[in-house]
């Protein structure tokens, strides 16, 4: 029975998605990217980083030879092509088979009745609709380019592989002018199909929250059931990953070229972490009323109920307890007052946030390591350890 159990929860390939889709995916499928059963992720990752980093080493080998130093030092190239690009690629399936999994768990669970049941199917349905339209990629597709034709000369600086000259005589090399239009369109692009992605889930957890849960304040989750749900800022971590990757490579240059300090980047950290904890904490925020209502109603139905235990338990064996004292070892009440009080204490911890301790650190830890670059170009590795080592003391 357990085992049965247990894959009743597996994510159903057969359950419609809200990542497998849209425009984006279906031209992967038809040039054989990936595959109806496959993501293929190493083709996937091989053709992104040759599409993104390879004609950038041929443009400066060809064009700008004496760049070409500049360009394998340039952490900001890697850091977006070689690191944040794979990783968006990665957390592509990462994020489907964590949605899934919430799904599966919420049937597996009996967590609605079969009219739920159907309004939630009726939810994804549309949103695998909205998923599927075009307008969304045309739209993270217009911003880019808007972004780009208006923030060009920022983009850039005199760095050789890049660009010639300073100010309005910026010039821009033929690698420089590739990593306008490809390079850094083609990271943007990626993180913006997964915030969209994310914006997909954010929906179908607020239709979810608006359905008749059959919630229990006494779960041993501590979140009336939905426990589960706080494993799925998990899949955030990716988009977290790559986002502040590109970030803190644009930080450490600015320090490494000395027009920035770590104390300037203080304030914008802490907004970023404060983003970061809105988007990925934010559809569980829709649960919150559910459950702070569900622990209020828990605690007024289960003190009636102990009320009534606890008085029948005090009249029988404290006030009329004499030539009872025998029975007290084996009378079932003193068991179940205590089992009672146990999950009257549950209930007390119900907490109306379905957060993961693990989920938490997951993403707290995806924001932290891209930003390791930025403080090691101020503090050397050796100082940073030693530190580390002293703590651990």
């Amino acid at each position: 029975m357990g085992a049965q159990s247990e894959s009743r929860v597996v994510p159903n390939p057969s359950e419609p998605s809200i990542i497998r889709g849209g425009p984006f995916y279906r031209i992967q499928r038809v040039t054989q990217l990936i595959r109806s059963d496959q993501w293929n992720n190493g083709r996937r990752i091989a053709f992104a980083v040759i599409l993104g980093w390879l004609p950038l080493a041929l443009l400066t080998i060809f064009f700008n030879l004496h760049g070409l130093a500049s360009l394998l030092r340039d952490y900001r190239v890697a850091s977006r092509v070689l690191i944040a690009v794979p990783v968006l690629l990665l957390g592509q399936p990462f994020m489907d088979s964590r949605f899934r999994l919430a799904v599966s768990q919420v049937i597996a669970a009996d967590l609605l009745a079969a009219p739920d049941v159907a309004r939630m199917r009726d939810a994804i349905a549309k949103l695998v609709r909205l998923r599927d339209s075009a307008l969304p990629e045309l739209a993270i597709l217009l911003l880019l380019i808007v972004h780009t034709a208006f923030a060009e000369k920022r983009q850039v600086d005199a760095t050789p592989w890049l660009a010639h000259g300073t100010g309005d005589a910026t010039q821009l090399t033929p690698a420089g002018w590739y990593a306008v239009v490809v390079s850094a369109p083609l990271f943007e692009f990626l993180l913006g199909l997964g915030v969209w992605k994310w914006l997909l889930w954010t929906f179908f957890a607020y239709k979810l929250s608006r359905l008749n849960l059959r919630l229990v304040p006494t779960h041993p989750d501590g979140h009336g059931g939905l426990g589960f749900l706080g494993l799925t800022p998990v899949a955030f971590t990716p988009v977290v990953f790559a986002a502040t990757c590109a970030i803190g490579s644009t930080w450490r240059h600015e320090i490494l070229a000395g027009r920035a300090n770590l104390n300037t980047y203080k304030l914008p950290a802490i907004i970023l972490l404060v983003i970061i904890a809105l988007f990925a904490l934010g559809p569980l925020a829709f649960f919150v009323p559910r459950l702070a209502a569900l622990r209020r109603q828990g605690i007024l139905e289960y003190g009636i109920l102990g009320q009534l235990h606890s008085t029948d338990f005090h009249n029988r064996w404290i006030l009329s307890r004499a030539g009872q004292d025998a029975d007290f070892l084996t009378a079932p009440d003193s068991s179940t007052l205590y089992h009672f009080g146990q999950a009257y204490e549950t209930l007390k911890r119900l907490r109306p946030l379905p957060t993961d301790r693990g989920a938490f650190w997951a993403l707290a830890i995806s924001a932290a390591v891209p930003m390791l670059p930025v403080i090691l170009a101020v503090i050397p590795l050796k100082i940073v350890l030693e530190a580390l080592l002293k703590a651990l003391r």
